[in-house]
């Protein structure tokens, strides 16, 4: 049956999986739900109406047209990517983290300076997005505020979800020279774009698709000053449902690590402290904190316990991204310890030094570097854990976990229509994989594989708000 891209109400048949309800990050598996013959009814308005097993559909529904489909997952939430390193994805030339953003990084984001090349990444960006899935994402923006105009443009027009802040740089090397504002400067125009894209679309941040972040790189890449700046501005619009966020702890190399060079700058005790106000010396307050229930800080990877204790107690969030702590060799965020703390969890694909846009890709490395962990650290991570940290996860990273991220009735009908016959090796492996006779426990093994082994062609549909989106045309 045709599936067109207006937003009416109609019946999504397949086999749907998602983690319902709202638990703790340790008990999705415990809130798993797997419907193999289920029904997820869309309303006119784009909320879900009704979600069960198709043969127990209310009859008022029955009218409704039908549309067959061979999973249905909700739709994955991102909570980490860099919208100017789109093209910047498996650059050579720099190593770990340091010398790769003074080699390779910053004269990419440079070239956005360029209003037409920064449409066109814009529009590369926002269709890559659409195929792959992530119907909501936490994206770093690009110091240039044409670009960041090109982004919520393109993303406003498909009909994604979009919280993005213009990168803040007021120190840097050379090469990243074209990106460095004066303080004056930077506040300047993040005050701009938070007026000029906050909630646009609905004039609520409770329920609009497009939403500002204050978006400082990371703390090297700012002064003291400029972090107090930061601050007081952020307390102004806190309460207007802005974001914030950054990076911290990614990389660890004793001497020259990240770390090290953030701890010498600041003379303090944690680089969480750079965030918390406390970024004089000794760890002494010098501004607002800017931790929170909508903050979202990326790695986390070499964290100290107080600040695993501190961020849960903020309802500060972290962006894992295991595929890009691959490929700068930053290490393993340790999952029990991390989780254990209280810290939502949620995954980030982290696009350039991340080479997987698909969630389920990162999520593949996810499994593996964990079950890679030495000792008593390794752990297997259950479907479902997977499952929540790529949506319901980021939804609550995002502070929007009331509205999107499983597919329970009455939250927007955010969601993915997949399609094995149109990747044959997932088809193959779904159809041929061994599995238990135990119902529930099949069920998991299916997830599994579909998690493993989901390549973008098996995607066949993007919705929000029970819209389908629409990705740009190059």
């Amino acid at each position: 049956m045709a599936d067109p891209a207006t937003g009416l109400a109609r019946v999504y048949r397949g086999h749907l999986f998602h983690v319902a309800g709202s638990p703790d990050q340790a008990d999705a598996a415990e809130h798993l739900a797997s419907l193999p013959d289920g029904a997820l009814v869309v309303e006119a308005d784009g909320v879900i109406g009704w979600v069960g097993p198709y043969t127990k559909m209310p009859e008022r529904f029955a009218a409704l047209d039908v549309v067959e489909a061979g999973f249905i997952l909700p739709g994955f939430v991102g909570t980490h990517v860099h919208f100017p390193q789109t093209f910047a994805t498996d650059s050579y030339g720099g190593g770990q983290l340091l010398e790769w953003l003074e080699h390779c990084i910053y004269p990419s984001e440079a070239r956005l300076s360029d209003e037409k090349f920064a449409l066109a990444t814009a529009r590369a960006f926002t269709a890559r997005r659409a195929r792959v899935g992530t119907t909501a994402a936490m994206v770093f923006g690009s110091a240039f505020p044409h670009a960041q105009d090109a982004l919520f443009s393109e993303s406003r027009e498909a009909g994604l979800r979009l919280v993005s802040g213009r990168g803040v740089q007021t120190n840097g090397p050379p090469s990243a020279a074209p990106l460095i504002t004066s303080e004056a400067d930077a506040l300047r125009l993040v005050a701009e774009e938070i007026d000029r894209w906050h909630a646009v679309d609905t004039h609520d941040a409770a329920t609009a698709l497009l939403q500002v972040a204050v978006v400082p790189r990371f703390s090297l890449s700012v002064t003291p000053r400029t972090l107090a700046g930061l601050g007081e501005l952020y307390e102004s619009v806190r309460g207007d449902g802005v974001y914030f966020h950054s990076h911290m702890n990614e990389n660890n190399r004793p001497g020259d690590g990240e770390i090290d060079a953030v701890r010498a700058l600041y003379r303090g005790e944690s680089y969480l402290d750079t965030y918390d106000g406390k970024f004089l010396s000794r760890s002494a307050i010098g501004g607002p904190s800017l931790l929170g229930p909508r903050s979202i800080l990326a790695h986390a990877v070499h964290c100290q316990d107080r600040e695993l204790a501190r961020m849960a107690e903020t309802g500060t969030s972290i962006a894992h991204c295991p595929t890009s702590q691959l490929f700068l060799g930053s290490g393993t965020m340790p999952w029990r310890r991390t989780v254990a703390s209280g810290v939502t969890v949620s995954i980030g694909s982290d696009v350039g030094a991340g080479d997987e846009w698909l969630i389920a890709r990162v999520l593949n490395d996810c499994y593996k570097v964990h079950l890679s962990e030495p000792g008593s650290d390794s752990v297997a991570l259950h479907p479902a854990d997977l499952l929540f940290a790529a949506t319901l996860a980021g939804a609550r990273a995002l502070d929007m976990e009331q509205r999107f991220g499983n597919l329970d009735t009455g939250k927007d009908a955010d969601f993915l229509l997949i399609d094995p016959e149109q990747w044959e090796p997932l088809a193959l492996r779904l159809e041929h994989g061994t599995r238990v006779d135990d119902e529930a426990r099949s069920a998991v093994q299916t997830l599994f594989t579909l998690l493993m082994g989901l390549r973008e062609p098996a995607i066949t549909g993007v919705y929000v708000r029970g819209r389908r989106v629409a990705a740009p045309q190059a």
